[in-house]
């Protein structure tokens, strides 16, 4: 059974959903905006927090860096200018750690390249994240997975030669680590989520837990993810969809959030252990609509049972239906009538 260790927990088949909200840059370059918005995914049931940290320097080619950005998005006139507006360093980490710490929710980050996760390493991060965009950045998962820290790798854009090369790549440093299914895609169509590929990594990689990390709008994908086996899900999440950046309008809100951890406790519930059972509260409906043999007419003291003499209706206690043979052949101790119900104080 594959599972995940991420702090003091282990997860399972057995496990709730472990809900990431994803919050990236949504917190628009405002460091009191990012611990209102780790509060309120505390509050609204997540179990962890995730930022995105970039070398962008590094990251992005001396012309890409350069390059005038006139996106409706944009928070620099250059797209270096608007990366590095979004961008935390080592005081905002610093001053989020503690305040995860102190409401009780898990913190990590994804790292974009080696810089940064040195960076997240040096405070001692609890989990690395690989995005989509590095599934073949192999130097990249390389140098990650040897810090033996937890890791998540989400495969959009990928084909499964991407994800297995991936996987090869990380078990050979590091085993404790989680696969989601991702559609890079944002908003993702729903018609390119390819849910069952879920179905299909707990098949490949039953040793490793597997996740669903959503672009789509709404909930019921998450949830449709976590009944076929997902047991990480990350969502993006913001505190208002008409905020500037363009991931706000596929992210969820508060309520969203709030809605998503209920019906995931739910789900959770619902599902069961897999064993058919009849519960306590199903007897008293079982009474009212099942059907017991009685008497089709007026049957004589020691008559020969037939099945002839005998019908089936709703009427309380008494054989079932599928029990005639144990009535047909036996002899009426008494004189039963008409609709009374067959029971063994009547035949012999």
């Amino acid at each position: 059974m594959g599972h995940f260790k991420i702090t003091n927990l282990t997860l399972n088949q057995s496990s709730k959903g472990f809900i990431i909200a994803e919050i990236g840059h949504n917190h628009q370059g405002n460091l009191q905006t990012c611990i209102e918005m780790f509060k309120s995914a505390k509050l609204n049931g997540a179990d962890a927090v995730k930022l995105q940290k970039r070398d962008n320097k590094k990251l992005f080619s001396t012309e890409t860096y350069n390059s005038v950005y006139n996106s409706e998005n944009a928070f620099g006139k250059t797209y270096g200018q608007h990366r590095e507006f979004l961008e935390f360093g080592i005081t905002e980490y610093k001053e989020l750690i503690k305040v995860a710490q102190d409401i009780g929710i898990i913190f990590f980050a994804t790292a974009f390249d080696i810089n940064s996760a040195d960076f997240l390493m040096e405070l001692d991060m609890p989990a690395i994240k690989i995005a989509s965009g590095d599934l073949r950045s192999v130097q990249l998962l390389e140098y990650c997975a040897k810090f033996q820290k937890p890791m998540i790798l989400s495969t959009g854009a990928a084909e499964i030669e991407d994800v297995n090369r991936a996987v090869e790549v990380v078990k050979r440093f590091n085993q404790n680590f989680a696969i989601l299914q991702c559609t890079a895609e944002y908003p993702a169509n729903y018609a390119h989520l390819d849910l069952k590929v879920i179905n299909d990594y707990m098949l490949r990689f039953p040793d490793n837990l597997i996740g669903y990390s959503g672009h789509d709008n709404g909930i019921s994908m998450p949830l449709a993810a976590y009944a076929l086996g997902a047991r990480i899900i990350e969502k993006h999440f913001t505190l208002d969809r008409t905020m500037k950046g363009t991931d706000h309008a596929f992210s969820l809100e508060p309520t969203g959030l709030r809605k998503l951890r209920r019906d995931l406790d739910r789900l959770h519930e619902a599902l069961g252990d897999g064993v058919k059972k009849i519960y306590s509260e199903e007897l008293g409906p079982l009474t009212k609509m099942s059907k017991k043999i009685v008497a089709k007419t007026n049957i004589p003291v020691n008559k020969i049972i037939e099945e002839s003499d005998l019908d089936f209706k709703i009427s309380g206690t008494g054989y079932w239906p599928f029990q005639i043979e144990e009535v047909v052949g036996k002899k009426a101790k008494i004189e039963i009538s008409l609709d009374a119900i067959i029971t063994k104080d009547n035949i012999y």
